[in-house]
């Protein structure tokens, strides 16, 4: 992008979007003829506070990390539920869904050898804990899990650090994924990973482990900072012996209640379809969440509020979902496709925000290539904004289940740069939101639903298929 480009998208964006200039109206384009005003109107109205913001601050402040199981998830879910009922929204409710319950309990990592450091760590999500009294053994380190298998003798009975530095998250969350079934392959006592991130202040980065192979032993598996595990590389590196302590408490309980919650918008004339949005509710048991995934919810909630306020009812029924459980184990996707499995062939559409509310582009969509090409002509409405790309493929964990049963699916697209500094990690506070980023996704979301809930047709299904990406 040159610079002149940017000065101008800088200045749109700095203007109050009742200033714009009138958009010349194309007549062979009826979507912006039809609404482009309400767009406007839309667009002008998410932007004119940080209402959004404010209420993003005052759940993640007020509650706190909301891992599954756990009563802070709970007892902020019952406060959205009721504030949407006192914003007026629909059929306000939580459908229940049964969820695991991990407990982090106490844990710490420590060098012991060549030198004394504490080692900031965080468990993997479901891992088992240590043995009464910790693990003290020596390390070795590998940077893949084929080089593992080339040096599986020299892994019995130690801890196998993997430090595989970030390319991207597809690549590198495999060894927070498989991690401790390889190294308990090769009977390691316990596994360490460097963490799944590409940006590091030290800062430990936390998320879901596999599932136990029932054919190894379960070992305990956590995550230690980039700094750290480049250190311990360079060790190894000089030929000196390593030994690391590990003490953990983590240990899984039966499973427990929680619940998917949403609010509505009914349609006018053809209350039956829907057009789904969300994000989910749940978060990792360290920070606040606010990024992954408070943001996506807020950002939902908050455009269905805004287009009851603005008196914008559409045709069809706009539904706005927080999941649970997608963090550590996807219950909540697939709960919404067993409770609503019977009216899916009239969900218009599934759109998911859960890549954090940074600057928005625009959208992904996986569908037929006419509900595509029907999908961008609604994207030029979004052009104020800076949003009007549609690429193609897009989805997300939570709206998955419905995807596969043949629901079109869409994904915000955003300047992802951040994302993954502060994700699963202590940092991913409501500091790291920008009031009116977040405010622009919520006018994005706003017009993408509204239009797709208003059009005379529903978005076709059928013909040739993107599959997500």
């Amino acid at each position: 992008m040159t610079g002149s480009s940017q000065l101008l998208i800088v200045a749109l964006l700095a203007s109050p979007f009742s200033k714009l200039p009138a958009q010349r109206q194309d007549p062979a384009d009826p979507i912006r003829r039809e609404y482009q005003a309400a767009a406007d109107r839309i667009i002008a109205a998410a932007t004119a506070d940080s209402a959004a913001w404010n209420k993003l601050a005052e759940l993640t402040d007020g509650f706190g990390h909301r891992l599954s199981g756990s009563d802070a998830l709970e007892r902020a879910i019952d406060w959205i539920l009721e504030r949407m009922r006192a914003e007026g929204l629909e059929n306000v409710r939580g459908e229940p869904v049964m969820v695991p319950k991990w407990v982090r309990g106490h844990e710490r990592a420590e060098l012991r050898a060549p030198r004394h450091q504490e080692l900031p760590m965080l468990g993997l999500g479901g891992s088992v804990g240590t043995p009464p009294g910790g693990i003290e053994a020596e390390v070795l380190v590998v940077s893949s899990f084929e080089e593992l298998g080339s040096r599986a003798a020299l892994a019995r009975d130690r801890v196998v650090l993997f430090d595989v530095p970030f390319t991207n998250y597809g690549q590198t969350v495999a060894y927070r994924a498989r991690g401790a079934n390889e190294a308990a392959r090769v009977g390691a006592v316990a596994v360490l990973i460097r963490s799944v991130g590409p940006f590091g202040m030290r800062t430990p980065h936390t998320g879901a482990m596999a599932a136990y192979d029932s054919a190894v032993r379960r070992i305990p598996a956590a995550a230690i900072t980039a700094e750290d595990a480049a250190m311990l590389r360079r060790m190894q590196g000089r030929g000196q012996r390593i030994v690391v302590r590990l003490e953990m408490d983590a240990h899984q309980l039966p499973d427990v209640p929680s619940r998917n919650l949403m609010g509505e918008i009914v349609g006018r004339e053809k209350p039956d379809e829907v057009v789904v949005l969300g994000g989910h509710i749940d978060s990792w048991d360290v920070g606040t969440g606010a990024i992954d995934d408070a943001g996506g919810v807020v950002a939902a909630w908050e455009a269905v509020r805004l287009l009851h306020r603005l008196g914008l009812r559409p045709r069809r029924t706009i539904r706005a979902v927080g999941w649970t459980n997608e963090e550590n184990g996807l219950r909540g996707g697939q709960a919404y496709r067993d409770a609503h499995r019977d009216e899916l062939e009239r969900h218009v559409v599934a759109i998911e925000s859960d890549g954090g509310t940074f600057k928005l582009r625009g959208f992904g969509f996986t569908g037929g290539d006419s509900a595509y090409a029907m999908v961008r002509q609604v994207a030029r409405l979004l052009k104020p904004l800076g949003a009007d790309t549609v690429l193609r493929g897009g989805g997300g964990a939570d709206i998955g289940p419905i995807m596969a049963l043949g629901v079109p699916g869409m994904s915000h697209l955003v300047d992802g740069t951040r994302y993954f500094w502060y994700h699963h990690t202590p940092a991913d506070n409501v500091d790291k939101v920008d009031p009116r980023e977040l405010a622009e996704n919520v006018a994005a979301l706003a017009v993408m639903a509204y239009v797709l809930a208003d059009l005379p047709d529903a978005l076709p299904r059928g013909g040739a298929v993107i599959r997500d990406y």
